[in-house]
């Protein structure tokens, strides 16, 4: 026997796989490996991929040292608290224009993203923050302050 000329395949050797049945295995491993990646990922599920957020009723001590009309922006948190002769007030420090956080001046409130200035009292001074500044309830609790930035009083409202 010549091997140059081989009399066909031997009876050892596999027989070539046809393609559909080589289109079916692959399909049936894509199904397989889905299955197996959707089950991982729903053993996550349980655990939540949020953080929680503060509570929106916080206490505050303010500075012994905090002059009238000076603005104490509590660490952490989206409020100004000022005290003065009438009592203790506080004013948000969200601008009502898209958001951003407003810093104290020296003329009131400040907003770095787009430039609306407010007054002392959060009251627009220059756009394009279309409203002022509210205003959050404050309460006093044995010289803490409790401000509950879900409750927007009038303006003006001290304790």
């Amino acid at each position: 026997m010549n091997q140059a000329d081989p009399q066909g395949p031997s009876r050892l050797d596999p027989d070539p796989m046809p393609r559909r049945d080589f289109l079916g295995l692959a399909s049936l491993w894509a199904a397989g490996s889905t299955l197996l990646f959707a089950a991982v990922g729903s053993l996550r599920l349980p655990k939540a991929a949020v953080l929680s957020s503060p509570s929106r009723k916080f206490k505050a001590t303010l500075p012994e040292n905090l002059a009238e009309g000076t603005a104490f922006v509590p660490p952490g948190r989206s409020v100004a608290l000022f005290r003065d002769k009438q009592g203790v007030y506080a004013i948000s420090t969200l601008c009502t224009h898209l958001g951003c956080i407003v810093k104290p001046s020296a003329t009131g409130f400040d907003c770095p993203c787009h430039g609306s200035k407010f007054g002392p009292d959060g009251k627009v001074i220059r756009g394009p923050a279309p409203a002022a500044l509210p205003w959050h309830k404050v309460s006093v609790d044995g010289g803490v302050c409790v401000v509950d930035e879900e409750t927007i009083v009038p303006p003006g409202t001290k304790v």
